[in-house]
């Protein structure tokens, strides 16, 4: 266990992975403040040095899981031209759903007061789907400029679509259901962008 008074480099995330770590094992009624410290090897009063509360920690959990998705998406900037335009799709749809467990999910939108502050979070500016939808427009909209998609792809439809989808299986997902969620992940792009989407770069 980290002695008192000393600093424990990136204590956040530290904190936050060891909260993911108590709810897929335990499940979301187990994750309390003691919980988290003790698997995360810290002592018992340092969550509570950091935040104001459990549903603070909770909240500013899946405001952080959030924006590390929205960067996951900005970073298909780097792809365009590159790979399949599925592919690049799915690989991110996918990473999305590993980086928000739909447990930890749940409890910002089943607690009261982890629900508001991840509201609050969320109108001060904090990416959520939004900022992961207009990634994935831009993402689009580049491959298409560069004749990779036709030139009447709707691709804020697509985008849309694509969020939703992404939204919907978040929430209803099964955990360490990864192959599942690759077949339907496969099928829903080869609708949205059919056999465009599979030209290789």
């Amino acid at each position: 266990m980290s002695p008192r008074g000393v600093a424990i480099p990136d204590l956040r995330e530290r904190l936050f992975a060891a909260a993911e770590r108590v709810v897929a094992r335990d499940g979301a009624l187990a994750l309390t403040s003691r919980a988290i410290t003790t698997e995360a090897d810290c002592a018992k009063g340092v969550l509570h040095t950091h935040f104001a509360g459990l549903d603070e920690f909770v909240a500013e959990l899946v405001l952080d899981r959030f924006a590390r998705s929205a960067r996951q998406a900005e970073a298909l900037d780097a792809k365009v031209g590159r790979g399949t335009v599925t592919a690049n799709l799915q690989e991110v749809v996918l990473a999305l759903l590993e980086a928000l467990p739909p447990a930890v999910v749940g409890l910002a939108m089943t607690r009261p007061a982890a629900a508001l502050h991840t509201r609050q979070g969320f109108q001060a500016g904090a990416p959520a789907f939004d900022a992961i939808q207009q990634a994935f427009t831009a993402y689009l909209g580049a491959e298409q400029r560069g004749g990779r998609l036709p030139a009447g792809t709707d691709t804020a439809s697509i985008a849309l679509a694509l969020v939703g989808t992404t939204h919907h299986l978040l929430m209803t997902r099964v955990p360490g259901d990864g192959e599942g969620l690759g077949a339907t992940t496969g099928r829903l792009l080869a609708v949205l962008l059919g056999s465009a989407g599979t030209a290789a770069g």
